[in-house]
């Protein structure tokens, strides 16, 4: 399979997925899920190519409920980590400086968007990229219920990951979609980055004002 990553070739679905298999999806799963770090990974695209791939049946010969099984699972278990981790650190996140990995800009992206729509976020953030990311950690801040997290938390999981493995999947089982799989992906890994892009760019209009003020 050709590769057209867009970014470093690690990062690449099929390149990744050809290289780690299985192991490799879940454990992007879990870190885009719950771990800070993981909030630039290519979950969206990644998942959805790799419901093509078992489709196909190259890469990945396991059956498609068992692959399902495991996304969700790796992608609960990481909110759970991160909703954790916000407990457990506290307040103490929004003192926390930028860095290369870490940008207060995220968490408080993060922030609004959970006081917006309240704990139906957790479920809603699980399709938007970054803000997935850091959801969970922002509900441990706020000391959210923990039962009422565990519920969003499943469903989440359960619609983002067995969705979008499930949506690649049959779309996958479409002769038009199977032949020309390289460039599905690289569209899909295009439609994941254009939310990041766009947030970038509405960021940065203020900064430019206030500039040329």
């Amino acid at each position: 399979m050709t590769s057209l990553a867009l970014g470093p070739s690690w990062l690449d679905p099929t390149t990744l997925i050809s290289t780690f298999g299985l192991i490799g999806i879940l454990a992007v799963v879990f870190a885009e899920s719950g771990l800070l770090i993981g909030f630039f990974l290519p979950g969206d695209s990644l998942l959805f190519t790799t419901g093509l791939l078992v489709a196909g049946g190259r890469l990945l010969p396991q059956p498609l409920w068992l692959v399902c099984l495991l996304v969700v699972a790796a992608a609960v278990a990481g909110d759970q980590v991160g909703y954790a981790f916000g407990r457990k650190v506290g307040p103490g996140l929004f003192r926390r400086t930028d860095s290369r990995l870490f940008k207060q800009e995220n968490v408080a992206k993060a922030g609004a968007f959970f006081e917006r729509h309240g704990p139906k976020a957790i479920v809603l953030a699980r399709f938007v990229p970054v803000i997935r990311t850091f959801t969970p950690v922002i509900a441990g801040v706020g000391r959210m219920t923990y039962r009422t997290f565990v519920l969003y938390n499943v469903i989440g999981g359960v619609l983002w990951g067995a969705g979008i493995t499930v949506l690649g999947y049959f779309l996958g089982r479409i002769a038009f979609v199977r032949d020309n799989i390289e460039f599905i992906c690289l569209g899909i890994v295009l439609l994941s980055v254009l939310p990041v892009l766009f947030e970038l760019a509405r960021a940065r209009r203020p900064r430019a004002a206030e500039s040329q003020t």
